[in-house]
């Protein structure tokens, strides 16, 4: 596997053609031990009201925390997630949101990740916290 993030977020985005993100519009910008990044537009991921659904900031956090944690399970291992906690701090109507993910904790069996989704102008939307628990294959 190459260690591009450029490459890994291209090999990831392929991968995930069938997957909710592909569905939601979610695009991989970077992918890396440091960070993970992705994007997902607020247009079809929207409550009745026309502003950005929660469950949309949830699943960007929790699938770019899970990348993050997969990452560094190692060869032979995997993550999954256990926990994940959003604080929604505003909305957005238009545009894209985009969410960081770096490692707070990264240990033998648990990974955890701090999320932050921002809008264009780089307004916070949301902060999340995701706990993965590592697995042998």
């Amino acid at each position: 596997m190459t260690n591009d993030p450029r490459e890994l977020a291209a090999l990831i985005q392929a991968s995930e053609a069938a997957g909710l993100g592909s569905r939601m519009g979610q695009e991989w910008l970077e992918v890396s031990l440091e960070r993970v990044v992705a994007r997902l537009p607020v247009d079809g991921n929207t409550q009745p009201f026309g502003l950005l659904h929660g469950g949309a900031s949830a699943v960007l956090a929790e699938a770019t925390g899970s990348v993050l944690a997969n990452l560094h399970a190692g060869e032979g291992r995997y993550a999954v997630g256990i926990e994940l906690s959003c604080s929604h701090h505003r909305s957005a109507r238009e545009g894209y949101v985009t969410a960081t993910a770096v490692p707070i904790s990264v240990g033998r069996t648990l990974v955890t990740s701090g999320i932050s989704i921002v809008d264009d102008d780089n307004r916070p939307i949301c902060t999340a916290r995701l706990t993965c628990y590592v697995k042998d294959a």
